[in-house]
């Protein structure tokens, strides 16, 4: 045997990485957006000092652009040296890596649905991949890995898909309040409880079509024959799912087969306001020189963000096998409060979460719908209704 001092470097992604992804948005994002705005704002000043005073006012001009491209050269410069800098310290190995740490997986999950898309492109190793979750680490999808992360696995699977930003962590929220989770609560009747981590930034239907080879091993690959499978999504998990089950498979009996339910949690089947109001405002910040680069920023947000304008529609019709259940919540008690139909749960409106379009027309005619009142979107990860409801449905 020969000892050497080489050790392979760590796997996965460091604080180093992320640092290095700060400093290029500060570069870009901060001092982009500061150094146009800046510049949209003096030729405008200098245009109306220029209309008194002629030819005079253009040395001051020439001299203000001399100092304030110099400040934000100079600032660049720095951000992207450091920038350079953190690449060199990440591809060495050096540093905590980022899912070792819960505030690490939060940061990567956050930024992973704002620009997970452009990572994937760009910056790969802070891209998240599509997998199965436990303990904060993913688990490989063989035979032998599952059989022992999964000891007591039952037939029956029950699948849960985070919403835009999350991780599978957001599934323990309120544990308080009803003193268990909904994975755990099912895994008491039976059922063995699968959780999930996506990279939110990108499309809906890419996403999917991940989710349903993600499913279509998992299924091949479980410790025992696999009966039943149920999909609980919260928010756009809830989009992914339903998108996954669109993808036809070609190469033997479909996991589509066994999927006996579906569950959305405030999933905005016909879009979100806050999406629709982000597009709308990068373009009208963009009708000023003053304002556009602000419209920028908007507009540099991912593409998972922006297929949450419209929801998702597909052509095809729900499963016919499977039974759908649908979750709405309002911030006032009763759904038909006009304060709870205009605002929601914060994020998605109730007639959004059911399916609804604005002429009456249901994406899910024969679907099951529960109305939860007096909390947020947030609220429904762990809320005594809806814990009630999943035991009734998965019984």
């Amino acid at each position: 045997m020969v000892l050497t001092d080489t050790a392979a470097p760590p796997q996965g992604a460091s604080v180093f990485d992320a640092l290095s992804l700060a400093a290029t948005a500060a570069d870009e994002i901060l001092v982009g957006t500061a150094r146009d705005t800046h510049r949209a704002v003096a030729r405008r000043i200098h245009g109306v000092v220029g209309l008194g005073l002629g030819r005079a006012a253009a040395p001051v001009e020439a001299l203000h652009q001399g100092i304030a491209g110099a400040v934000y050269g100079g600032l660049g410069l720095a951000l992207r040296g450091s920038s350079r800098g953190f690449d060199k310290m990440a591809a060495a190995g050096a540093g905590p890596r980022l899912e070792d740490d819960v505030r690490g997986r939060f940061v990567s999950s956050a930024v992973n649905g704002l620009i997970g898309d452009e990572l994937l492109r760009e910056r790969p190793q802070l891209a998240i991949p599509m997998a199965v979750r436990i303990d904060g680490h993913d688990v490989p999808i063989d035979r032998d890995t599952l059989a022992a992360t999964f000891p007591e696995a039952t037939g029956r699977l029950v699948v849960f898909l985070h919403g835009l930003c999350e991780n599978e962590s957001y599934w323990g929220y309120f544990r308080e309040r009803t003193g268990t989770t909904y994975g755990e609560a099912l895994a008491a009747q039976g059922w063995s409880p699968v959780y999930l981590r996506a990279n939110t930034g990108l499309p809906i239907r890419q996403n999917g079509v991940e989710l349903a080879g993600l499913l279509r091993d998992l299924v091949a690959s479980w410790p025992v024959p696999v009966e039943r499978i149920a999909l609980v999504g919260h928010s756009m998990g809830g989009l992914i799912m339903r998108a996954a089950t669109n993808v036809l498979e070609t190469d033997g009996p479909a996991w589509t087969d066994r999927l006996t339910d579906v569950v959305t949690l405030c999933a905005p089947h016909r879009g979100a306001p806050i999406a629709w109001g982000i597009g709308h405002g990068s373009r009208f910040l963009a009708l000023l020189p003053e304002t556009s680069a602000f419209g920028k920023i908007l507009d540099r947000r991912s593409e998972g963000v922006r297929d949450l304008v419209d929801g998702y529609v597909d052509e095809l019709p729900p499963l016919k096998e499977a039974r759908y259940r649908l979750v709405a919540a309002t911030l006032t008690k009763s759904a038909r409060h006009p304060v709870g139909n205009y605002v929601g749960d914060y994020l998605v409106r109730p007639h959004s979460a059911v399916g609804r379009d604005k002429r009456g027309a249901e994406l899910f005619p024969d679907a099951e719908v529960l109305h939860v009142g007096s909390t947020d979107h947030f609220g429904v990860l762990n809320h005594p209704e809806v814990l009630h409801a999943l035991e009734r449905w998965l019984a």
